[in-house]
């Protein structure tokens, strides 16, 4: 490879670099910071409110993980186009309207009174956060411009980007229990029209010049191909794999998809430029990014409904019990920065992949009166050390090599391919849990039959026999992904020197939640 440093997404500004810093500045990263927390709060923070708000609106089993998925796949499906739209309609622009729409869904979901009304309102919440947080990022790299203030500001919004998920597990719990579950949603509400009227007088407005075309039937493609694979994978959980719905759902989406990439080869504005995914390291970086998302995001709707529903902890107790996994992802992230230039990414990716690897196959243990402190503890802080020493030299890899031109896109892949692992990997490890369970069922209709005892207690072992075999398939993705980073991540030089001219934190920053 020419060029394996890390560098900060290629921002044209339409004022020049003689230009005096903005007294401001720091106010202003505030008031980013502030609209970064709001998206990735909500990554994480209706998790927890899952169990009510399932039962408050009659939520079936297969559908409820499209409270998850409906976010995550709008907002990864359209991150690409919504740092185009940044660029050329206006970051401070772009921020100001994300601000307001993220409130205006956000308001929807907390009033929905079925199920069809909180999934519209989360998938909003995803388009709206697909121009919130490019534009936040973007707005960062043109506000400061001295290299040491750059790399204390993206700390800064790292350190959000990572910690957002703790804040956002623990808020649930605390809302959800104190509150009401719709509190986990109309709490956007006030935070973005804060955001919203500081932003105005703070924020300085940045355009890019040049190309500024937008591939719209790029977008259309690519997300209207994900939305048929989580369809196909859902209607597969109630009408089975060899159902003609089923089949026809998924072969669309792979003619879909085929036709994007095929778009993307032939026009002359790809929203995704295909030599960014030719590069053998950064190729493998994202296709690790979707396979770890979809197992951790699966991880952790099963892990909240095994929480509350079998051993019956309130939201707050679950909330709380997460907190292991967000203090581990944090540690592990500070380590990976310091040993990447002396190790490279490859190791610390290895390690990082056997540690999550095995903490999945450690939860397929789970059963009725589990232990926090043996059982799911340990796992969670092995999960988080793993997660952490993973993300952060993949953030380094998924830039590595890539010409200034195409930095901006191959920085957004990172946070893309995360978010549409979860999508892709919690609609099929639901499906997975629905089919397990109603086989479990099936299997033991003679011991529910002994009476309504006896048939709780069989419903009670079919849910765990779902868990179990959604932790095994989770492990089988993550196993996956390691053995690609072993097989294929190549360490080079400049892999090992890269921090010692640009600081970790200013690589793409990662969404854990």
């Amino acid at each position: 490879m020419a060029n394996d440093a890390v560098v900060a997404p290629d921002i044209s500004v339409t004022s020049s670099s003689a230009v005096p810093p903005d007294p401001r500045r720091w106010l202003a990263l505030a008031v980013i910071a502030v609209a970064q927390l709001m998206v990735v709060l909500d990554a994480t923070i209706v998790n927890i409110a899952l169990p009510s708000a399932q039962e408050a609106l009659d939520i079936s089993t297969a559908d409820r993980q499209w409270i998850v998925t409906a976010y995550t796949l709008t907002f990864g499906g359209l991150l690409l186009l919504g740092g185009r739209i940044a660029d050329y309609f206006g970051r401070k622009r772009t921020l100001l309207i994300g601000l307001l729409g993220f409130a205006g869904a956000s308001a929807l979901g907390g009033a929905a009174v079925n199920a069809g009304t909180l999934f519209a309102a989360r998938g909003l919440q995803g388009v709206f956060g697909a121009l919130l947080a490019p534009a936040a990022l973007s707005l960062i790299t043109v506000t400061f411009t001295e290299a040491r203030e750059r790399a204390k500001a993206f700390g800064v919004f790292g350190a959000i980007s990572g910690g957002g998920a703790a804040i956002g597990l623990l808020a649930g719990g605390v809302l959800t229990e104190y509150a009401d579950w719709r509190w986990c949603l109309l709490v956007n509400i006030p935070i973005a029209v804060l955001a919203f009227a500081a932003a105005v007088p703070l924020v300085r407005e940045s355009k890019a010049q040049g190309d500024t075309r937008y591939d719209i039937p790029g977008a259309v493609l690519a997300t209207a191909g994900q939305v048929a694979l989580v369809y196909g994978f859902t209607k597969a959980a109630t009408d089975g794999w060899s159902s003609a719905v089923t089949i026809t759902w998924l072969a669309s989406a792979v003619v879909l998809l085929g036709v994007f990439g095929v778009w993307e080869s032939r026009t002359s504005h790809p929203l995704l430029p295909l030599r960014v995914l030719f590069d053998r390291n950064r190729g493998v970086s994202y296709l690790v990014s979707i396979l770890l998302g979809a197992g951790m995001l699966g991880m952790f709707l099963f892990m909240t409904f095994y929480l509350q529903q079998t051993l019956g902890w309130s939201a707050m107790k679950s909330g709380v019990a997460y907190m292991p996994f967000s203090a581990g992802i944090i540690a592990a992230a500070v380590i990976a920065s310091r040993l990447l230039p002396r190790t490279g990414p490859k190791l610390l990716m290895s390690i990082g992949g056997v540690l999550a690897t095995a903490s999945m196959i450690y939860l397929t243990r789970l059963d009725l009166d589990s232990s926090y402190a043996t059982d799911i503890m340990p796992s969670f802080i092995a999960m988080s050390l793993g997660m952490g020493l993973v993300f952060v030299p993949l953030s380094s890899l998924a830039l590595s090599g890539v010409a200034n031109h195409d930095a901006g896109v191959a920085s957004a892949m990172v946070n893309a391919t995360q978010q549409v692992g979860g999508s892709l990997g919690t609609a099929l490890l639901n499906t997975i849990f629905t089919t397990a369970v109603a086989g479990y069922v099936t299997g033991h209709a003679i011991e529910a039959s002994r009476g309504p005892a006896a048939g709780q207690l069989m419903q009670a072992h079919a849910a765990i026999h779902g868990y179990n075999v959604a932790f095994t398939a989770s492990a089988v993705l993550m196993a996956v992904a390691t053995i690609l980073i072993i097989a294929l991540v190549r360490n080079t030089t400049t892999d090992r020197t890269t921090s010692s001219t640009t600081s970790p934190a200013e690589a793409a920053p990662v969404h854990f939640g």
